[in-house]
Formats: structure tokens, C-alpha cells, sequence
């Protein structure tokens, strides 16, 4: 009965790793950028929730689309006034490449400046999101859970399929799939790569905030909580494979898993730490992870 609750709390988990990791996918695909204030989009969306809910005294339902909608202009303006100014000009991805140091000193500095911002308008004072729904306890076999944690999840899965199929089947989808596989080709071919940038940011804002606003009943809003989803989020990519879909969404449920099983079996407090030790082991064995590709850059 334990083994069955560890994989099933770990497959949850996985899934709100996944929501995080598939917009960090996305953004590096597009870019080969690794965003670092990532996280920061997670914590915008948790806050947003959270003060609209709580402080503002409106519906859940009114605060969690908000908390989306904010996420997305994050990831939209970040992308519009931030990083575009880095690759504009730039056709190739070997031109690209030589701007790849200064858009993680960029997001790394956006990362500290969102950090402080909220510290200075929030101050100490840390609270929880309330519940979408009023029930605590729900049995399903051996596994107990809150109804909140249930629609969460339901909800998480429904949003990670429809990413998924967005960029499989839709028209924008093709359009990302093409920018990610040749800038300079996709251009050729009509396609506004700019605009294709700006929606994968806004998308992966929108993606990290709604998991933010999922998880603030059970997490406490504070200005570094995005620091350890962030963690998460590369870990998941690295082990999946960078800018593979296919692989952020097994990477998250594996992290999850995995983390649940060695907490219990080895030791709760280095819970966290599993998840690295996981990484180091993939960088090791496959150093492309998963469902990454072998490849050079010339």
C-alpha cells in the first residue's frame, strides 16, 4: 500500500514539474536561452492568486485566470523589451549563439529585480491562497487527498494535453516547430519568428504562474519561493532532454516519483536533493538527456 501511495503522490507531484518545465522547454527551443527568473514567473502567479483571492476578498475562480493572464504579459513584456533586443539582427543560430551569455545575465537579473519588487510591495507579511474547492479528504484506495490537490491535477493535465497538441496540430503550433529547427529558414518562409518568440514567452509565463496559482493553497507566498521550481524545472529538462516536449513531461513524472520513493527510504530533509543527485547521474550516463539529441555546435 505504501508503494502505491508514493507513485501515485509522486505522479502528481510530476505533473505540476511538468507544467514548470515545458515552458522552460519551449523558450529554450525557440532561443537556446535559459531563462532564469522562470521561477519568478511561478511566484508572480502565486502572489497574484493569492492577493486577489485573500487581500481583494473575489472568487477563486476570478483570481486564477487572473494569475494566468498576468503571468503571460510577464513572459510577454520579458520577451518584447528584454531578449528581443539580444537576437534582433541575428539570423543563425551560430550568430544566435554568441548572445546566449547575456540572456542569462538578463534573466538572471530580472530574477533578483522581481524578487525585491515584491519583497518591497509585500513586505513580511506571507499568506496562503484559499481552495478552489471545500473538501478535505477524498479516499481513493490507500491514497488520501484534498479535493483542492485533485481538481489541481485534473486541471494541470488538462492544460499540459492542450499545450502539447497546440504545438503538435495548431497552425501557431507549426510555426514554433518550425522557428525552433531554423530561425533563418522559418523567416524565409514568411514566418514572423519575433512574433513566435513573444507567444512561447508569454506562454511559458502563463504555464508557471498557473502552477504557482494551483499550488498556493498548499505553499506560502513568499518573494524566493520560485527559487526550488525553478531548480526543478531545469532538472526536469536536463533529464528529459533540452527542448524536448516528450521529455519534460517523462522527466517530470520520473523527478517526482523518484523524490517521493528516496524521501521515504532514505531521508525526508534531503528530499530535494535527490533530484540533483538524479540530474548528476543523467549527465553521466546520457549526457543529452532522455529524449535529447546528440548534436554540436560549429
Amino acid at each position: 500500500m505504501l508503494a502505491i501511495d508514493l507513485v501515485v503522490n509522486g505522479l502528481l507531484t510530476g505533473i505540476f514539474y511538468v507544467m514548470m518545465a515545458l515552458g522552460l522547454s519551449l523558450i529554450f527551443g525557440i532561443l537556446r536561452i535559459v531563462n532564469f527568473a522562470h521561477g519568478e514567473f511561478y511566484m508572480v502567479g502565486t502572489y497574484t492568486y493569492a492577493s486577489i483571492a485573500v487581500a481583494l476578498g473575489l472568487s477563486p475562480w476570478v483570481a486564477l485566470p487572473s494569475a494566468v493572464f498576468g503571468g503571460a504579459l510577464l513572459g510577454y513584456l520579458t520577451e518584447r523589451f528584454l531578449m528581443r533586443p539580444l537576437y534582433a539582427g541575428y539570423t543563425s543560430w551560430a550568430s544566435l549563439s554568441l548572445r546566449h551569455e547575456y540572456g542569462i545575465i538578463v534573466t538572471f537579473g530580472l530574477s533578483l529585480f522581481l524578487i525585491n519588487i515584491v519583497d518591497k510591495i509585500f513586505g513580511p507579511y506571507n499568506f496562503f491562497g484559499p481552495t478552489l474547492v471545500d473538501i478535505r479528504r477524498v479516499f481513493l484506495g490507500p491514497v488520501v487527498l484534498s479535493g483542492h490537490r485533485i481538481l489541481a491535477v485534473a486541471v494541470a493535465i488538462v492544460t499540459i494535453a492542450a499545450v502539447i497538441l497546440f504545438v503538435r496540430y495548431s497552425h501557431w503550433g507549426k510555426q514554433i516547430r518550425a522557428v525552433s529547427q531554423n530561425r533563418f529558414g522559418a523567416t524565409l518562409a514568411g514566418i514572423d519568428a519575433a512574433s513566435v518568440s513573444a507567444l512561447v514567452f508569454a506562454g511559458a509565463g502563463a504555464l508557471a504562474a498557473f502552477a504557482g496559482a494551483l499550488l498556493s493553497p498548499f505553499v506560502l507566498a513568499e518573494p524566493m519561493i520560485g527559487a526550488f521550481p525553478a531548480i526543478k524545472s531545469f532538472v526536469v529538462i536536463v533529464i528529459g532532454g533540452m527542448g524536448s516536449m516528450t521529455g519534460a513531461v517523462i522527466g517530470g513524472l520520473i523527478l517526482g516519483v523518484f523524490e517521493n520513493f528516496a524521501a521515504v527510504y532514505i531521508a525526508t530533509k534531503y528530499r530535494d536533493a535527490f533530484g540533483l543527485v538524479l540530474l548528476i547521474l543523467v549527465l553521466v550516463l546520457r549526457p543529452h538527456g532522455l529524449f535529447g539529441e546528440r548534436g554540436r555546435e560549429v
